[in-house]
């Protein structure tokens, strides 16, 4: 049987719909480079940095990644699993859930992440709560520009396993892909802004500890970051009449 191959029509090439595909394709592609080269660039800067231990990072993305896996698994049929107030902010942003039940997550989430670190201090016989930073080497705004990338791919990744009605079977995959996402980000970003992308995970040891040093980073990073993803994928992506709240798709 003989090969056929399309060339295909210029009018179909230039419509929006392809041109959707095109920036999902570049969006896609990004954000994979940015991890998987910042995790190489990442580990230059360990290896040569005495101070710094790769195997530690690669235990906490690993760590990161499973208890996410996890978090967003248990809660996935009840609240949606959300797990992280730039989530949350992206998803409102983009029609996935009303403003005032976002505020109540934001409250439920801070208070889970502070109890933690109170219990952990408890547990531990009062051992010191580490809190995120910028490296030294990095501005505070170069702080806040990872953080807005990283957490634009776990939010875009959200929407595209778990919020968009077109996920189809890949829905059933949805808490793995995000616990790996937010494990490669680690790698990447972890030497360099701290790889937090959840205000929550980076407020409550700054309570328990009492240290705020820049802490408002792991605020203006992910949540522009999460809006940012809400706003494209929501925009772009999501046809208004196949929406269905997040909570109730998952």
């Amino acid at each position: 049987m003989p090969i056929e191959i399309a060339f295909g029509a210029f009018d179909d090439a230039f419509s929006v719909k392809s041109f959707k595909a095109y920036l999902a394709e570049f969006i896609s592609t990004l954000l994979f480079v940015f991890a998987g080269v910042g995790s190489a660039v990442a580990y230059d800067k360990l290896t040569s940095d005495a101070s710094l231990d790769p195997a530690g990072l690669v235990a906490v993305a690993l760590c990161h990644g499973l208890a996410l896996f996890v978090a967003v698994s248990i809660a996935a049929n009840i609240s949606g699993g959300h797990v992280n107030p730039a989530v949350t902010f992206g998803l409102a942003l983009g029609g996935q859930i009303t403003i005032l039940r976002g505020i109540f997550y934001w409250v439920a989430q801070l208070g889970g992440a502070i109890v933690a670190c109170l219990l952990l201090k408890f547990v531990t016989g009062g051992l010191s709560i580490p809190t995120h930073s910028v490296a030294a080497s990095m501005s505070t705004i170069e702080g806040v520009v990872m953080e807005v990338i990283i957490t634009f791919a776990l939010v875009y990744t959200v929407y595209a396993t778990a919020a968009d009605p077109k996920k189809g079977n890949i829905g059933i995959i949805a808490p793995i892909a995000i616990g790996f996402i937010v494990g490669a980000n680690i790698l990447a970003a972890g030497p360099f802004s701290g790889g937090s992308m959840n205000p929550a995970r980076s407020f409550g040891p700054a309570v328990v500890s009492g240290d705020f040093t820049d802490n408002w980073v792991y605020w203006v990073g992910p949540l522009v970051g999460g809006g940012l993803a809400g706003l494209v994928y929501a925009g772009l992506y999501i046809d208004r009449h196949e929406h269905v709240p997040v909570p109730q798709d998952f």
